[in-house]
């Protein structure tokens, strides 16, 4: 039974174990009533909508990620306390101002409070989460840094790797290639959270409020089961929505980090008309202006295009790689099965022009890059989501004037007050080195 340390699995109760020393057991689904509630997703059914011909009852809910029923059981034995003092391996030292956040994290941490880290993009928020990881893993406590997207994982695993090199760290998504085991930190997206049942004693979730986790029943339940009875949470975000912010109101620590680590200020968009920007496809003088912009951009960095669908993706792509054949275009969005390596190709600047969907909106870091994005007035591009896509240009190396462009043809509401909020940081981050100095 050593596979369900620190992890709940499905057992039928008629495969229970003789000898259940140390496992722990709950039913897979309660009645009550009327009502059917699943352990695993908290989702609640009415009876006769999920009754299977043998009459027992199943979840269709969360069945992705295999059937329950209520012949089932959700089992667990739990997690050892394994201490493990750490050396932790910096990739370069701390600013004063980092350094400051990191010991208040720290803290908050040793006094049992839950804390949101309003960090803006490129800030290093990662690097000021590792003093927090060492002091639980001193205690022996088991961490999860998790994040709703697998990108924003992959990236993360390997820095957490090279942190904590003498640590066994798990990286676990739907498409993992490595099976679960148990280990003491563990890098996860938001989902697999569901399979764990107070496991954690410090979860950190990383980019809380995107999509999917934000406004997601399920997710949030899965989080809250995972983290153990007096455990501390940790939210990271640069654009933590009104609702979160009141969700957390009194109960979280706030600390906010208006200053990216090379101190220099968040690339401000600036706003370019094209009027016809959907149908550019369809004549040629329409889109010169575009095909003018990429190619002064091109010129001095790696261009990165958001489109707000797959489809308008791949025709914009397949026009500029026309146009522009002395530049190597591609694209990349969720459905490509080249995605990972693409994303990889693109950090190695094999790329010149890339066009990609909402998958690279956070999460991601690419040395010498412009951001355009086309369409910035659909609906799809929330305020918090223009911000981090804007928070892609500058965020590590040497300023190599990279820009960023939202192009569009009607104003909105959400453009105004991504502009609006990268305006703020900057004059925040203004006022901290002022005061330092």
């Amino acid at each position: 039974m050593d596979m369900l340390f620190g992890k709940q699995y499905l057992i039928d109760k008629t495969q229970l174990p003789e000898d259940q020393q140390g496992l722990y057991c709950r039913a897979g689904l309660v009645i009550e009533g009327s009502l059917v509630i699943c352990q695993r997703c908290g989702e609640r059914h009415r009876k006769s909508d999920v009754q299977l011909p043998s009459q027992c009852y199943y979840c269709p809910s969360c069945s992705r990620y295999g059937r329950i029923t209520s012949e089932d059981v959700l089992c667990w034995q739990e997690h050892r306390l394994q201490p493990m003092a750490h050396q932790i391996v910096f990739p370069g030292p701390l600013t004063p101002f980092q350094k400051a956040l990191s010991d208040r994290l720290v803290k908050h941490y040793q006094a049992g409070r839950s804390m949101l880290v309003w960090s803006v993009t490129g800030s290093g928020k990662t690097e000021m989460i590792f003093e927090t990881i060492a002091a639980a893993r001193k205690k022996g406590e088991r961490v999860a840094i998790v994040s709703p997207r697998i990108d924003v994982c992959r990236e993360l695993y390997p820095r957490i790797q090279q942190a904590f090199p003498n640590e066994d760290c798990l990286l676990l998504h739907g498409d993992s290639e490595e099976p679960y085991r148990y280990t003491n930190l563990l890098v996860a997206t938001t989902h697999q959270l569901l399979h764990f049942y107070q496991s954690f004693p410090l979860i950190i979730v990383d980019e809380v409020d995107a999509f999917p986790y934000e406004g997601d029943r399920q997710l949030h339940y899965g989080l809250q089961h995972a983290l153990s009875e007096t455990g501390c949470l940790v939210y990271l975000s640069a654009t933590p929505s009104d609702r979160l912010l009141k969700e957390i109101k009194g109960r979280f620590e706030i600390e906010k980090m208006p200053l990216r680590f090379h101190q220099r200020p968040l690339i401000v968009p600036q706003l370019c008309w094209i009027e016809r920007w959907r149908q550019l496809d369809q004549r040629k003088k329409w889109r010169r202006p575009l095909i003018n912009i990429m190619r002064r951009l091109a010129e001095k960095n790696f261009v990165l295009v958001f489109c707000p669908s797959i489809p308008y993706m791949e025709r914009m792509a397949a026009l500029v790689a026309n146009e522009l054949s002395d530049y190597i275009v591609s694209s990349v969005s969720s459905k490509d099965p080249q995605r990972e390596e693409k994303v990889l190709a693109a950090r190695q600047q094999q790329f010149q022009i890339l066009f990609t969907t909402m998958i690279l909106e956070r999460g991601v870091t690419f040395e010498s890059v412009s951001v355009v994005v086309l369409g910035a007035n659909h609906s799809i591009y929330t305020k918090s989501a223009l911000v981090q896509i804007a928070g892609r240009v500058d965020r590590k190396g040497a300023f190599h004037h990279g820009e960023v462009l939202f192009c569009y043809n009607q104003m909105t509401t959400a453009i105004r007050q991504a502009i609006t909020e990268i305006k703020h940081m900057n004059q925040l981050a203004e006022r901290w080195l002022a005061d330092e100095m």
